[in-house]
């Protein structure tokens, strides 16, 4: 450490690759709203990606970001918490105005996530014009299973997509339903942010959201990519 830090920081947070001991180091986390239709009307609010773009949320990375498999504690302030199952992107090259052409070159490789929500903050915020952060980033929020290199199971443009609580189906689409793919968002994103290395997205989850309790436990899976787990304290 530095003599000239006041403190120690936060240790860097990083992500298992699946099949290997290197570490992803993650840098921010991009979360996409709304980008299922059917989501989005079971939340109120209708896209039109003709009239409208896609918009997004950011999550601390350090502090929301948690692996597969964990056990935690129902969260802070809450009595409304939602799992939302999303399928991530995990980015290793630099990327700024990319064009859809090109999103794929940026591309390292492809994650289950889940985007945990406290959904009775969140609407709280929405209902009265105020950001996202109380109901969307807070610690332990972005659960992230192991990485699998595009180098490995190629492009995915189409997969299942599924999530269970207690082994009962609550989500079931398929990346194909996506109102923007993903080389549309990494193209819109990139002319608002330079895209970086250790960037992830998590690209929006389909319709069936829930809330969860103490005792519960979340298992999501997209086909070609893996599974990510979650029990809830």
């Amino acid at each position: 450490m530095s003599d000239n830090l006041l403190f120690a920081p936060m240790p860097q947070a990083t992500a298992e690759i699946d099949g290997t001991d290197v570490r992803f180091p993650v840098n921010r986390i991009f979360c996409v709203g709304r980008n299922y239709m059917a989501h989005a009307q079971e939340m109120g609010a209708p896209v039109d990606k003709n009239t409208m773009e896609p918009f997004y949320f950011i999550k601390d990375a350090r502090t929301a970001l948690i692996p597969s498999g964990s056990t935690i504690d129902y969260p802070l302030k809450s009595n409304n918490y939602h799992y939302e199952m999303e399928f991530v992107i995990a980015i290793d090259k630099p990327g700024f105005r990319v064009a859809e052409a090109d999103a794929d070159d940026i591309i390292y490789g492809y994650a289950c996530g889940l985007d945990m929500t406290r959904r009775d903050l969140q609407l709280i915020a929405r209902e009265v014009g105020r950001p996202w952060d109380f109901g969307k980033n807070f610690e332990q929020s972005a659960v992230l299973s192991p990485i699998v290199p595009r180098s490995e199971v190629g492009t995915i443009t189409e997969a299942a997509i599924e999530l269970r609580v207690n082994g009962e189906t609550k989500q079931s689409s398929d990346l194909n339903m996506l109102i923007w793919n993903v080389r549309e968002i990494i193209a819109h994103l990139s002319q608002f942010y330079h895209l970086q290395p250790g960037d992830l997205i998590y690209t929006g989850t389909p319709e069936g959201v829930g809330a969860v309790v103490s005792g519960d436990k979340i298992e999501g899976s997209v086909a070609g990519v893996g599974s990510v787990e979650l029990s809830i304290r």
